[in-house]
């Protein structure tokens, strides 16, 4: 017997020593989903929800004045409608009127109160307010001014941003009833209340977090039936990946998302499809995510490897993408021949990156030798555990072309510090949208943002770039915005400040019995149309 199934054997055994004395296994099971989070959650609080873990929950308890759909067009939420001033700068939107907040005893008599457009002026000069400390205060630093008005709420920009509208899509800026957050100041992380399908029943730090059906939730499916279907949520807090997909395997758990490492090769073939053990218990799906994985060059180091567009050029052909997802991915991802901005997102194209040319690769090599004398080029890729065999994979591949690689492992804070800091010549890294507008990621190529100050940690400048970059904003016809991005996204790949490795896709693996989950390209989990069968 293997590992693996020693592990899953020992569980098995577990669980039903535990069913035996426990009564949560009863007829009304269909009606609770259960998953695990392995990196913990940090806070309820919306203006704190800056990782996926605390998005996901935060998600079911707040909503905003708009929502996301799976195809990354901006809906409705508590917002009805809303336009938009012909200069870009005033958005007008008016509110639903049957929206209340979760229970609670401040609210008085009635324990509870609707949603005002004062609600929102409240939680939007919130997240600007340096005593909160939110992590998503740049959302809203473009405001200049909100008026709310009984049912209507008007923002006005100190300058236009055709993403804006998607920006107010972020858990970021969900509505946060005052008296509430005053009461508990800090400790509203731990005590929140919102307006999502789902409420907080219990939350013990480290062990579990319940949610339970909120009765008076305003949202309802095209039958006219209320949502959400189910009648609570259930998370637990293993930290292993291993084990989550072992009690998901158990049946112990409705749904895993991702790809690790400890478990792709037991539950997917090598070109990525499930594995006939698990068909006719597991669901697969799978899309594109907005997130690209890269490699990149420090510009600002005096290494002459770094400064050499050349051999930059030569690692961006030295190595077969195609191959490495097949190997290392089981075919989950995209290999990223385009540029920066990621397949799915406007301004993408396959056109303006790097294919798998090694002839070409030894050419631009032996020419870095000749420009500069330096026989035996070295470089150091500074990665986490995690990127381990990727980075090796591509180290065995460039040394064929004539380049010495080394590989520095160390742990996430060190080289996430590291290369805020600019410490770093080379590293990998991941890039993941924090709203669906190409413009998110070519603001790491704009000079305004230097690294610590911004995300720009490669140090990439172009007075081209920046002048481009910036008249993006003051274009409103999106096609012509597209080409712009286009034109953005190529000069950056043709001056090879990075190495895009894949463009990541959305993988959910779920129990038979689970329905109406769905996907999306920002990975956002959304429980209120989910069903589970007896």
């Amino acid at each position: 017997m293997n590992n693996f199934k020693y592990i899953l054997f020992l569980l098995s055994v577990i669980s039903l020593f535990f069913s035996c004395g426990n009564s949560t296994n009863s007829t009304k099971d269909h009606l609770v989903f259960r998953y695990n989070e392995h990196k913990n959650i940090g806070s309820l609080d919306p203006a704190f929800a800056k990782d996926n873990a605390d998005i996901w929950a935060i998600n079911q308890l707040f909503n905003g004045l708009v929502q996301m759909d799976e195809n990354l067009n901006v809906q409705p939420c508590i917002a009805k409608d809303w336009t938009i001033s012909d200069d870009a700068l005033t958005y007008t939107f008016s509110l639903r009127n049957d929206v209340t907040f979760h229970p609670h005893e401040l609210f008085g008599k009635d324990s509870t109160r609707t949603v005002t457009a004062s609600d929102f002026e409240y939680s939007l000069f919130r997240l600007c307010d340096n005593k909160t400390a939110s992590p998503g205060s740049w959302v809203v630093n473009n405001l200049w001014d909100i008026e709310a008005k009984n049912d209507s709420l008007r923002i006005i920009l100190k300058s236009p941003d055709p993403s804006f509208i998607g920006k107010l899509t972020m858990k970021y800026c969900s509505v946060v009833p005052k008296e509430i957050v005053t009461f508990y100041n800090s400790d509203f992380r731990a005590n929140p209340i919102g307006t999502g399908p789902f409420k907080l029943k219990r939350w013990e730090e480290n062990l579990k977090l319940v949610f339970r059906r909120n009765d008076q939730y305003f949202e309802t499916d095209i039958n006219g039936d209320q949502l959400p279907y189910l009648e609570a949520v259930a998370i637990t807090f293993l930290p292993d990946k291993q084990s989550e997909f072992l009690q998901f395997a158990q049946g112990n758990i409705d749904f895993v998302s991702g790809l690790d490492a400890s478990y792709k090769d037991e539950i997917l073939t090598a070109s990525g499809n499930l594995r006939d053990s698990y068909e006719p218990d597991v669901n697969m799906i799978r899309g594109p995510y907005l997130n690209t994985e890269y490699l990149a060059f420090f510009m600002g180091s005096e290494i002459p490897e770094m400064q050499s567009q050349t051999l930059r050029q030569a690692v961006n052909y030295g190595f077969d993408k195609q191959k490495m997802m097949t190997y290392l991915r089981n075919g989950i991802g995209i290999p990223a021949h385009g540029g920066f901005i990621p397949k799915g997102l406007p301004g993408y194209s396959e056109t303006i990156g790097f294919d798998y040319q090694p002839e070409k690769a030894k050419q631009l090599v032996q020419q870095f030798k000749t420009d500069t004398g330096i026989n035996t080029p070295e470089i150091t890729i500074t990665t986490t555990s995690n990127y381990l065999s990727f980075c090796e994979y591509i180290q065995r591949e460039l040394q064929k072309i004539g380049i010495i690689v080394n590989v520095d492992v160390v742990p996430a804070a060190t080289l996430k510090d590291a290369k805020a800091n600019g410490k770093l010549d080379m590293f990998r890294a991941s890039w993941v949208a924090d709203y669906p507008d190409a413009e998110n990621y070519l603001s790491l190529y704009s000079s305004k943002n230097f690294a610590p100050n911004g995300p720009n940690y490669t140090h990439f400048t172009s007075k081209t770039f920046d002048e481009w970059y910036q008249s993006a904003f003051t274009i409103t016809d999106p096609k012509v915005r597209e080409t712009l991005y286009t034109k953005m996204d190529s000069l950056v790949m043709a001056n090879t400040p990075v190495v895009p490795l894949f463009y990541d896709e959305v993988v959910r693996f779920t129990r038979k019995n689970v329905t109406g989950l769905g996907i999306n390209p920002i990975n956002l989990l959304d429980l209120k149309r989910v069903k589970k069968n007896k």
